[in-house]
């Protein structure tokens, strides 16, 4: 049967609820569609722009009737900035939304019917909670300034004078490398010609010890007066570490590039749940510092240590998860890709005196093997995967092995599902516990912490 919509078409929709991305969605007769810009509540006109069998897709025109849940975005940049989608959204809506988003994900691509999910974690604090912000420079007539992206455009930079994710030190650390660039006459990367030379600016903020590192990406070559530039920043009495990196790919990329330490210290040091953790440019660290502890408090709840078992920590990074558990295990394994968050790992756990706790850098999938091989059989795995979820490999190592505890942490309550749904039909896992935690006010992003068993 045919779509009963046509691209370009105007349709008058009245939006039901989010969609895991953050799309609203309405129905037209049955048909589905995804609108860009539409909050639950709302009635709008909105454009067709993508047709499929089963649904369609339509960005929102005129609002006709706006939704009672609708509140009024503070910020200056708002819509046109892409760092937040849901500033014009009050935030107890967000935050039911996100928990029905998980629930959906469980019931839909999991097939578990009845998914014990608990009441989602809210945020504590709805603006500034981010520890670090990548900026990109662009070149406008006067000179090179920073910014983020337009919303839905990778190609166009927005200059951005006050950001409301971040704190007023980040802004201000952001404004002065604006003046300096524009001070040296620099010139800001193309991203479609691939002329021009500043390409990025990252600000790291520890939230709970007030140290600051900042890290300059550009093209290739010293095109630029690197005392000058440790100048300015040696301005403001945070900045702990400043670090610059060259990326000589068309790739718009800051992580995993090598790092020349310009002035300070090589790391900056974070506090979570009362231990301290050593952070690098490019290691992991998750962006909302309050919200992180309550995160690991919850997977340390649903490991239910006793101090006896044996613990893999998968896709590790810095070991904040695992020397949070090691306090109450016997050992801690962990497994990271990344050789810069192995090193701060390692100084973590001698950091903060804890001497059962091994680290060693791999592919976890590659890796698990002979890691179990030297450890034995572990008690309790816990995994915390990038956005895509456990790769193949990863989650059939993790299933043979058949740990009777496994504590999922997963920043993408899809990829949760289609895992959830493998272990369980492949190697007798259920799900007992899922815990949404909003670490992302006004963005789609939802993370969770489940707990599934094996008998």
């Amino acid at each position: 049967m045919a779509a009963p919509v046509s691209r370009d078409q105007e349709l008058e929709l009245t939006i039901d609820r989010l969609a895991y991305g953050g799309n609203g969605v309405a129905r037209l007769n049955g048909f589905v569609v995804f609108v860009r810009r539409g909050l639950p509540g709302d009635t709008v006109r909105a454009r067709v722009t993508k047709v499929q069998r089963r649904h369609a897709e339509a960005l929102v025109t005129e609002v006709l009737q706006p939704s009672p849940l609708r509140v009024k975005a503070p910020c200056e940049h708002y819509p046109a900035c892409g760092g937040c989608r849901f500033q014009d959204l009050a935030y107890d809506a967000q935050v039911e939304a996100k928990h029905a988003q998980v629930g959906d994900a469980l019931r839909r691509i999991g097939g578990i019917a009845d998914p014990s999910l608990e009441e989602i974690l809210p945020a504590e604090k709805v603006f500034h909670y981010r520890n670090k912000l990548e900026y990109s420079f662009t070149q406008l007539e006067d000179g090179p300034t920073l910014g983020l992206h337009k919303a839905g455009r990778w190609d166009e930079v927005l200059q951005i004078d006050y950001c409301w994710l971040t704190t007023d030190l980040g802004n201000a650390i952001r404004n002065a490398v604006r003046e300096w660039a524009r001070v040296d006459r620099l010139v800001a990367y193309d991203q479609e010609d691939h002329t021009g030379y500043l390409r990025h600016l990252v600000v790291r903020e520890g939230r709970n010890t007030g140290q600051v590192l900042v890290q300059l990406v550009t093209g290739p070559g010293e095109k630029f007066d690197t005392g000058g530039f440790v100048d300015t920043l040696r301005e403001f009495p945070e900045v702990r570490s400043v670090h610059w990196s060259i990326n000589d790919t068309p790739a718009e990329v800051t992580t995993n590039l090598p790092t020349q330490l310009l002035w300070g210290e090589e790391a900056i040091e974070e506090e979570l749940c009362g231990m301290r953790f050593r952070v690098r440019p490019n290691a992991f660290l998750q962006t909302n510092t309050g919200m992180a502890e309550k995160l690991y408090e919850t997977a340390r709840e649903f490991a239910a240590l006793t101090g006896d078992e044996t613990v893999y920590d998968l896709y590790c990074g810095i070991g904040t998860i695992g020397l949070l558990l090691a306090r109450d295990a016997l050992t801690v394994w962990g497994i990271d890709v990344s050789e810069e968050s192995i090193a701060c790992a390692l100084e973590n756990a001698e950091l903060n005196g804890i001497g059962n706790a091994a680290y060693f850098a791999g592919n976890v999938g590659q890796a698990l093997e002979e890691l179990h091989e030297r450890s034995g059989d572990p008690d309790v795995v816990v995994v915390d995967p990038p956005r895509a979820g456990l790769a193949g490999k990863a989650l059939k190592r993790l299933g043979e092995i058949g740990a009777p505890r496994i504590v999922y942490v997963s920043c993408n309550p899809t990829t949760l599902a289609g895992d959830v749904k493998r272990l369980r039909a492949e190697y007798g896992y259920e799900l007992r516990r899922v815990k949404p935690v909003d670490m992302f006010p006004h963005t789609p992003h939802v993370e969770a912490v489940s707990l599934l068993e094996r008998e």
